[in-house]
């Protein structure tokens, strides 16, 4: 095995199609060192790597360029300035679902509320949530029993007290809730995108020949479980937005709109519910 400073290493990996910044936590990673180690890497960047570094590179950069997420190779990921433990029981949180969390803290008074996150997969929403907003009870249910053991673990650590519960949906849920919000599988079966997801759960990614229905069957039960002009609000694809918004005002839900994501791409839709 050749001599490989940290330069060459991160400039082998740029190479083969990483970004710089995907390459740098890779790097990192691999040193053993965390993502806030990037000035160390410049500063470092003529040192060597010692065997058994430059042997853990040479797997680590084999396993990414295979597609899988860097999430699941380093075990963490930043969200919503929360570091969470991941890996491939749950769906790798994306900078997008953001989005779904901004809406809500919007959408609510910062005073005591109820808020349910369905399908919560790393516990990321409910997380962020319940950071922001001390004073919410936030509940979070799973159909996976792996998911909700990552979820809470990850609550654990970061001294969160989100409650979290087993279930197939609004199943999973008890009493009402001043705001239901959930990042629910939307991809449609067989679509070519999933190839590129492959290390993910596949439960978590596709819902059906349209990838509706999940979305579907949260719109039908959420009534039942939320507090008259209780929002929903739902993160989806870039090209559902209007079909979302139809499923909303159809179930009896109003104020319906949709919010854009960093990318100026229609993310989430969601509306208000008033009993009839």
């Amino acid at each position: 095995m050749s001599t490989m400073t940290l330069a060459h290493a991160l400039a082998q990996a740029q190479a083969c199609g990483l970004h710089r910044l995907d390459a740098q936590l890779l790097l990192l990673h691999a040193c053993g060192r965390g993502p806030q180690g990037r000035a160390w890497l410049i500063a470092h960047d003529t040192d060597a790597m010692p065997p058994p570094q430059r042997a853990l590179w040479d797997s680590v950069l084999a396993r990414r360029l295979r597609g899988e997420p860097l999430a699941y190779i380093t075990g963490r990921k930043a969200f919503y300035g929360l570091d969470l433990c991941i890996d491939a029981r749950v769906l790798d949180p994306r900078a997008d679902t953001e989005t779904l969390v901004d809406w809500a803290l919007q959408a609510l008074p910062p005073a005591p509320q109820r808020v349910l996150d369905l399908g919560t997969g790393s516990g990321a929403v409910a997380l962020a949530l319940q950071h922001e907003r001390s004073l919410w009870a936030v509940h979070a249910v799973d159909y996976s029993a792996d998911a909700l053991a990552v979820a809470q673990a990850n609550a654990q650590r970061l001294k969160l007290p989100v409650r979290f519960s087993q279930g197939d949906w609004l199943q999973g849920a008890q009493g009402r809730f001043h705001a239901i919000v959930s990042n629910p599988p939307y991809v449609a079966e067989g679509d070519p995108h999933l190839d590129a997801l492959r290390n993910e759960p596949g439960m978590a990614l596709s819902s059906g020949s349209d990838g509706l229905d999940a979305i579907r069957t949260i719109i039908a039960g959420a009534p039942s479980h939320l507090h008259p002009g209780g929002w929903l609000l739902l993160e989806h694809g870039f090209e559902q937005a209007q079909a979302v918004c139809a499923l909303l005002t159809q179930s009896g839900f109003y104020e319906v709109q949709t919010r854009r994501d960093l990318a100026g791409l229609e993310r989430c839709s969601g509306g208000r519910f008033s009993p009839a």
